[in-house]
This record gives structure tokens, sequence and C-alpha cells, in this order.
């Protein structure tokens, strides 16, 4: 699995002009599946996510994490982070976990973090979204799980 995690004042997801996530202060999840992703890569993903020490503490150091704030995440799925755009003008999706198996790990993501208690919004998977957010920092991360779908060497 792969993630961009972008820390943000504020966040929201429309779809067909209808506001489906919205929030304050936390982190902006942007969450692909690659081919042979498995539960143990959600499990890694969520694990990363929750304890993640991406927010400052009362000395301005980035100490805390989602599980000791009482910020939010909404996480968007996005196929398109398995995009290779080495070859050619197109970008190529063939290490993108096909549709359906792609959206149960989503959705398992999703439920995991919430139950660890975590506030957790949602893009609506394979739709045409528009996501607004405000950057803090800016702070932006770039996770991979270290399943079979991650680059080797």
């Amino acid at each position: 699995m792969r993630a961009v995690v972008q820390r943000v004042l504020e966040a929201s997801v429309t779809v067909d002009g209808q506001r489906v996530s919205q929030m304050g202060p936390g982190l902006l999840v942007l969450l692909g599946v690659g081919k042979g992703d498995t539960e143990a890569d959600v499990a890694w993903m969520v694990e990363k996510l929750a304890t993640l020490r991406i927010f400052e503490d009362a000395d301005g150091k980035m100490n805390l994490s989602l599980e000791d704030t009482s910020r939010q995440l909404i996480v968007v799925s996005q196929f398109t982070l398995y995009g290779d755009a080495r070859k050619g003008r197109r970008p190529s999706f063939i290490d993108a976990m096909e549709p359906t198996v792609a959206k149960a790990l989503y959705e398992r993501a999703c439920e995991a973090l919430r139950q660890r208690g975590l506030a957790v919004g949602t893009g609506v998977f394979a739709a045409d979204m528009k996501v607004a957010l405000v950057n803090d920092g800016p702070v932006t991360l770039l996770l991979e799980s270290p399943g079979p779908a991650a680059p080797r060497g």
C-alpha cells in the first residue's frame, strides 16, 4: 500500500456537488492499493497512520500522533499512486490492485482506523472527487507498506 499523508488545518471531499467528508486539523491521506497487497499491508498502514508522530507538542516538536490528539483524518482512495510514468507519456496502472479487492482493502483500512477510536472521513471509491485542503507546515510524507508491491532494492 502507498499513502501520501498531508498534515492539514482543514480538508474536505466533494462528489457530484455534495460534500461527503469535512474536517478540521488532522491528516488527509491519499491511499493506494497495489497488486499483492494483503491484510498485513492494511495492518502496517493503519498502525503507521495512527501512531505517526507528525503533530507538534507544547515545545513545537513533531512528537504527537493522531492517537495522542483529538485530530481527525480523511482517507481518500487513490489508485493513481500506482501510476508508472517512466516510459512514454501516459502512465501505466498495471501495478494497481483490481478495483473489487482494492475497495475491500481500502474499506478495511478505514474501519481498522475507526476501531482504534479515530474519527475517519472518506471519499467515494472510484468516484470523481474534488479534494480541498489547507496544508499545515506544509508537512507531507510518503508511506509504503513493506508488502510485495513495494519497490525492491
